[in-house]
């Protein structure tokens, strides 16, 4: 019985990889062999293909988690998102790691990621040691300098031939490939300091006299182990730094509930995962419980939160007959809904298909670095060959090891170590600088183009305004005090849990009046409330429940509709069937937004306000923050269209918005702007976010990004000019005139000069 109980949790449902227990009604044989099925619809998608699902070993398939697993991983460059290949690797044309196209909850941290941290952590001790043996070994006289060279040798084994390998694969596929980059000449320039190297600590008589220096020939241990160090932890910075950039997508994935509450045709009900609801399946939403998947209501009344794809703080009323969308809350009312849309169809899939897409559409920062050493190497190798040659011909005896010694010597000294600090440097000051002003920036593509913005694109909730419900304003007929309106309509909302009828109780309470209990309340769903006060009669809601009960509202229709006009959501107070008040909650506008907005009109930045939330409103909003272009009404792949559309017509666009809506066009536009105030899937999916979610934080990032640029310009010519200038030396031009040579100290003094060149250059950013 165990055995077989133990064999019936294995069994997989071919389609979907759901466990089956073999008791289940559904299955059928096909090719011999029996195979089950979680339900009717799986059972039907196999009957009708079932090639596409038989597996030889049915029993022991592993489940499917997502519908992407079902067709294979497809791994593509953050660089060069053409490239797409079926299993991890490295990019054919820049050498970066390639990353999951579509990542999963489940996924870690990169297996690239963890390995490059062990091989530096593991080789960082050693590098300290060899290059502090390298620098003052002579002075500290602990050793003989030949013993001292076979110390350096051992200890710098394994940092070049374990934590350096994979840089050296990459260097040796950028040749098989003809796409010289910064793994070509790290993997030159470090094979050649290392290979010297051992051959002057191991054979040093075949190299000439002028090569011995307190008594051996100078070696480059340090410069390899080095080199190899920081282009390791710029490695493990960078690849922490992208692994966010999966951080939207993996938010977005989170919304949906794991499960959904399936009504069986014979009236039962049982919980399921998600990935086996299908088209048709009657499902059940309790209140308090998000909508598990597109769909329409067949049965209830609810007021469901969708500000996780409009923006808007004020749930809508849903009826029988309207339009659910998956992982929007249902807040109140118990609803059943009949799936029309699962797996991939629905709206939230949707998202997370477009934010993909837009963070694949275009590649991060090329970084000054790449560019400048994809000339550099090509000279720097051209110039070592002609070396070789130069000295081999022409040279003194013995001409062939001049020639080579100082081939060697240009691809040491063209590598400097401080290549790895430039970019990274400004970035790190500047993003501690930037931190500390509540401004955010996710990596260094963000600070580059930041300073390029030409066009924003603002949300109004939670951007502009406060994106929660306040209470504005009462006004009161004449037999009623405007205090004793707002008494009444809070004393009747204390039962509700709408977020306007919240915003009253607050503003009464603030105003320190007392609140009456309500008795026979009533929730009408869409249109207000009703209840007693105090023996009175009571009903708060809109234009329809005054119409219901029969209460007219002339008296103060044309303040209610100044109210409309303003932007602002009204209700109407009525007492034993008489109107007594009009009440106005309304999304304020942030103190800063004016003054923001006023900061980028002077930098000549082309203001647009789009919104999910109706034309009114957002048109009232815009007229009192002096913003000409208004889009009213707009869904996420709206707001993505028009990111697109401006980018066309040559626009440099960012993008500044809170909302899950917001989420794909932060990751399309050149740069997305998040308030910190959001939901983190905009945070995510944005590449600077700003803290205090105010917006003219704006100014401050793009002062701090043009000064970052110029400060990486300057650390890249610091990072090269040094070496550059040794280069010469190094291929002996002035040895007719002068006898010269490099020499090790040469070597050594370049390259620390542009290091201590880079950090201090760096600093000045603080």
């Amino acid at each position: 019985m165990d055995m077989h109980n133990n064999n019936s949790e294995k069994l997989k449902d071919p389609v979907c990889g759901m466990n089956v227990p073999e008791q289940s009604p559904h299955y059928l044989q096909h090719a011999g062999k029996m195979f089950y099925f979680c339900s009717a619809g799986c059972k039907g998608k196999f009957a009708e293909n079932p090639t596409q699902y038989h597996q030889s070993n049915p029993v022991n398939t592993e489940p499917v988690t997502a519908e992407i697993n079902a067709t294979g991983t497809i791994y593509t460059c953050p660089m060069h998102p053409e490239v797409r290949q079926d299993k991890p690797g490295v990019c054919p044309k820049c050498g970066m790691s390639l990353e999951p196209e579509m990542p999963t909850l489940e996924e870690g941290e990169s297996p690239e990621l963890v390995d490059f941290k062990r091989r530096f952590i593991w080789t960082l001790p050693l590098t300290i040691i060899v290059t502090v043996l390298a620098m003052l070994g002579h002075r500290l006289q602990w050793f003989e300098m030949t013993t001292q060279s076979w110390i350096e040798l051992v200890l710098s084994l394994p940092i070049v031939l374990w934590a350096g390998w994979p840089f050296f694969q990459r260097g040796v596929q950028s040749v098989i490939n003809r796409k010289p980059n910064m793994w070509t000449l790290i993997g030159l320039g470090t094979s050649a300091a290392f290979i010297y190297s051992v051959v002057a600590t191991i054979a040093p008589e075949v190299f000439p006299e002028s090569f011995m220096a307190m008594g051996r020939v100078a070696v480059y241990f340090e410069a390899a182990a080095v080199i190899i160090s920081l282009t390791l932890l710029g490695q493990v910075l960078e690849l922490k730094a992208r692994s966010q950039t999966s951080a939207a997508i993996k938010s977005l994935l989170g919304l949906a509930p794991k499960t959904a509450r399936r009504i069986n045709a014979d009236g039962s009900e049982e919980d399921v995962p998600l990935t086996h609801v299908h088209v048709g399946d009657t499902l059940r939403v309790r209140p308090g419980e998000k909508v598990p998947v597109d769909g329409v209501v067949v049965e209830g009344v609810s007021a469901v939160d969708e500000s996780m794809l409009t923006g808007e703080p004020v749930p809508l009323t849903k009826r029988v007959g309207d339009k659910l969308i998956g992982a929007t809350l249902n807040t109140s009312g118990a609803l059943v809904l009949r799936a029309e849309k699962v797996g991939a169809q629905t709206v939230l899939s949707s998202i997370v298909q477009m934010v993909m897409q837009a963070q694949r559409s275009k590649a991060p920062m090329q970084r000054m670095a790449d560019h400048v050493a994809g000339y550099f190497v090509m000279t720097v190798v051209v110039i070592a060959i002609l070396t070789f040659f130069a000295w081999g011909i022409f040279g003194p005896d013995p001409s062939w090891v001049y020639g080579l010694i100082n081939a060697v010597a240009v691809l040491i000294i063209a590598c400097p170590c401080a290549l790895g600090l430039a970019t990274p440097m400004s970035i790190m000051v500047a993003t501690g600088k930037a931190a500390s002003q509540g401004v955010l920036f996710r990596d260094a593509a963000a600070i580059e183009n930041f300073r390029k913005i030409d066009t924003i694109i603002v949300d109004k909730t939670g951007t502009l305004t406060e994106g929660k419900p306040k209470f504005d304003r009462v006004i009161a007929n004449d037999a009623y005090t405007e205090d004793e309106v707002l008494r009444l309509a809070a004393s009747l909302d204390q039962g509700s849990e709408h977020p306007l009828a919240d915003a009253i109780v607050q503003a009464a309470r603030e105003k320190g009046l007392v609140l009456d209990k309500v008795e026979a309340f009533d929730s009408i769903s869409g249109i207000g409330v009703r209840g007693n006060v105090t023996g009175k009669t009571l009903a708060l809601g809109n234009t329809a429940l005054m119409t219901q009960i029969g209460v007219s509202v002339e008296d103060l229709k044309p303040q209610a509709e100044a109210l409309r006009a303003e932007g602002a959501s009204v209700m109407i107070l009525a007492v034993d069937g008489k109107m007594a008040g009009v009440l106005a909650v309304s999304d304020p506008i942030k103190a800063s937004s004016l003054e923001a907005l006023s900061i980028l009109r002077s930098f000549d930045i082309r203001v647009i306000m789009a919104t999910g939330d109706g034309l009114a409103t957002a048109k009232s909003v815009a007229a009192k923050l002096g913003i000409d272009e208004v889009y009213g009404e707009v869904r996420p792949a709206d707001k993505l269209a028009l990111v697109d559309k401006l980018q066309r017509e040559g626009r440099f666009v960012a993008m500044a918005g809170d909302g899950i809506n917001d989420a794909p066009a932060l990751a399309k536009a050149n740069v997305g702007v998040a308030m910190g105030t959001g939901t983190d899937v905009a945070m995510n999916s944005a590449q600077v976010t700003l803290v205090k979610g105010d917006l003219r934080g704006i100014a401050q990032a793009r002062a701090i990004s043009e000064q970052t640029i110029i400060n990486m310009k300057q650390n890249l010519i610091f990072a090269f000019v040094y070496n550059s200038l040794g280069v010469p030396l190094a291929a002996g031009l002035l040895y007719p005139l002068t006898g010269w040579l490099l020499s090790p100290m040469i070597a050594a003094l370049a390259m620390s000069l542009s290091s201590v060149s880079v950090i201090t250059n760096a600093l000045r950013l603080r």
